[in-house]
């Protein structure tokens, strides 16, 4: 399935094969920063700034057999965000996305992915759609925009997000710019969210976490815990989702922290409309 895409001729965009010889991008910026990004859920897995340090986090437990999702990166949540009528997260993270276009902008890599729906999406949601990823790579930053079109005859709704897994020292980790937004806390119920609003400065990972700020800020700073502070800038993303599995997932709990945009709410989108956000993540 790799060789189809082999004749990619821009500089610093390369396909190669990744774990379970899945087909993999590898990104490289001129000043020495990289991405890895599975075709596989159109999932980036990997982000190197230029002194080598991979600032996301991909589980141990991650499977790479193309049947299951990738536990780990920036993997898709959509046509649906967590639990509801289809499997958690929807399909996006278990289909196969297929490259349409790779630039070189002044020395910056820029990958588009493609997502349309087939059998396995329409048995679960019977929809026309296509999605579009755009992928780019600077020396201290990695953006993404999202478009998602409704190429059907009747509308439909849509909730998503990107689960972004950070590498972190995640009693260390904290979270800047979400105070006095309101918050729907899934600990302990994730069915019953209890409502409440932040008065925290900086949001901490303690314990168990996973909580959805409603209406966050289109910036945030994280500190990893670990010496960077990362800016998550955002547009169009009007939700966000802090989450760390604590003792259920205890193997690499203490490594890793979530800091997802998110669009909780439907979209509501009729035919031939888009709906685009943006995710811009960047280091000092």
């Amino acid at each position: 399935m790799a060789s189809s895409y082999k004749e990619i001729a821009t500089s610093g965009v390369k396909v190669t094969e990744g774990e379970g010889n899945l087909p993999k991008v590898v990104l490289t910026g001129s000043n020495g920063s990289e991405a890895d990004v599975y075709l596989f859920g159109g999932c980036v897995t990997s982000w190197k700034v230029p002194n080598g340090k991979d600032l996301l986090f991909v589980r141990p437990d991650a499977v790479f057999n193309g049947k299951k999702p990738i536990s780990g990166g920036v993997p898709h949540c959509f046509p649906q965000f967590g639990p509801g009528p289809m499997q958690q997260h929807g399909f996006a993270r278990n289909l196969d996305w297929s490259i349409v276009d790779s630039e070189n902008v002044q020395g910056d890599p820029v990958l588009t992915l493609e997502l349309k729906d087939g059998p396995y999406s329409r048995a679960m949601w019977d929809f026309s759609f296509q999605a579009l990823y755009k992928i780019t790579l600077q020396t201290k930053s990695l953006s993404t925009e999202l478009v998602i079109k409704n190429t059907d005859s009747k509308p439909f709704s849509f909730s998503t997000a990107l689960h972004t897994y950070f590498s972190a020292s995640a009693q260390a980790a904290s979270v800047k710019g979400l105070k006095g937004r309101k918050t729907l806390n899934k600990d302990p119920d994730p069915k019953n969210p209890l409502e409440g609003k932040e008065e925290r400065d900086a949001v901490t990972f303690p314990g168990f976490v996973d909580c959805v700020y409603l209406d966050a800020p289109n910036e945030l700073h994280l500190d990893n815990g670990l010496g960077d502070i990362i800016s998550i800038k955002s547009t169009n993303w009007s939700d966000a989702v802090l989450w760390n599995p604590y003792l259920t997932m205890e193997a690499c709990y203490k490594d890793f922290v979530c800091v997802e945009n998110a669009q909780i709410g439907n979209v509501q989108l009729e035919p031939g409309n888009s709906w685009t956000a943006t995710q811009h993540l960047s280091i000092n």
